[in-house]
């Protein structure tokens, strides 16, 4: 396990040389994406950030860029606007960075919240949004920016999708109804648990594929991120119960703001996860795989320490993940 002081410790050793110099943060307007954000930028490294956010966040986010840029003025916060959960939309956003960076070391991935009291919805596009938010918007993003990533061989882009890392559940998964369209399939627990395996059986095949970046999948715990009130009906029984039990509660037992923040920037920068970085000299963290010292996928909890939850990982890899890739890529094959 990785103690609060290592982090703090491997943080402060941040600067030009060890910070990603180019990082994109789709979902960096809230939540644990805003946090990491500013924890980055309050290093003081030089860096260039696209923080991808939608239209109807820009004006309430000019604030928090204005304090980004007074807070560290070599910091160059680059606003990305772009309605992210709509893939023709992130294929565009994507293709604007690339012709800006040959190279990105961070690609962070928070956009999403979960369904746990809505209702199915889906996008113009015919994918259901909270599953577009959580999976098929993020490996887009991935498999888009994956040249940028890999462009600097002895120092390996990092990629950070934040969900449920940990904590996959075999017999949970739902290979007949990839995308719960069926009735009954759809909401709660469900929903959620089968969007965190997708992701972590599509970044394994990632990580497999292109043993030159590192991946990590991460499960915050719980932070209040104000993402609960979201996709909850006003004036429902689900809005009573969040607005006067469930969001309360999580106010009283979550992570602090600044213990999170700190813990996703180790995440962002230290070679504890493979890759480059701020150099570990304790024992490294240990991939999916069971290895050591090595890139990879990295499931990782809310202490940012490894989980690599190695009794389920091989289950899921041989009798889920082709079915499951070749599904996303018949789904993310138009905009590719």
């Amino acid at each position: 396990m990785v103690s609060h002081a290592d982090i703090l410790a491997s943080n402060a050793l941040l600067n030009d040389a060890t910070a990603p110099r180019v990082a994109v943060f789709v979902g960096g307007t809230s939540g644990i994406g805003k946090l990491t954000l500013h924890a980055l930028v309050a290093t003081g490294a030089s860096a260039r950030i696209y923080m991808v956010g939608r239209k109807s966040s820009a004006e309430r986010t000019q604030p928090f860029i204005d304090e980004l840029r007074a807070l560290n003025p070599r910091a160059d916060i680059l606003w990305t606007e772009g309605e992210y959960s709509l893939l023709s939309e992130t294929r565009r956003i994507c293709n604007e960075i690339l012709l800006k960076e040959p190279r990105i070391d961070l690609l962070f991935l928070t956009a999403g919240y979960a369904p746990m009291f809505s209702d199915r919805a889906e996008t113009e596009e015919g994918i259901e949004i909270t599953q577009s938010l959580a999976y098929y918007s993020r490996i887009l993003f991935v498999k888009h920016l994956l040249p940028a990533l890999k462009a600097k061989a002895d120092a390996p882009g990092r990629v950070i999708s934040v969900l449920g890392g940990g904590l996959e559940i075999a017999s949970a998964i739902n290979l007949d109804d990839i995308d719960l369209k069926k009735p009954g399939n759809f909401g709660g627990p469900k929903a959620q648990t089968q969007y965190l395996c997708l992701n972590t059986v599509a970044l394994d095949k990632l990580a497999e594929e292109n043993p030159d970046v590192v991946f990590l999948h991460s499960w915050p715990g719980w932070v209040n991120t104000g993402n609960v009130h979201r996709g909850v009906k006003e004036g429902s029984v689900w809005a009573w119960f969040v607005k006067w039990l469930l969001a309360p509660l999580i106010g009283v037992v979550s992570i602090r703001d600044e213990v999170a923040k700190q813990r996703y920037l180790f995440e962002a920068t230290s070679a504890y996860f493979g890759g480059s970085g701020v150099a570990w000299k304790g024992k490294p963290g240990v991939n999916v795989k069971g290895e050591e010292g090595k890139n990879g996928l990295f499931l990782v909890n809310f202490r940012a320490s490894c989980t690599p939850n190695l009794k389920v990982i091989p289950v899921l890899r041989e009798k889920a993940r082709e079915k499951i890739w070749e599904h996303t890529m018949e789904v993310l094959g138009p905009y590719l």
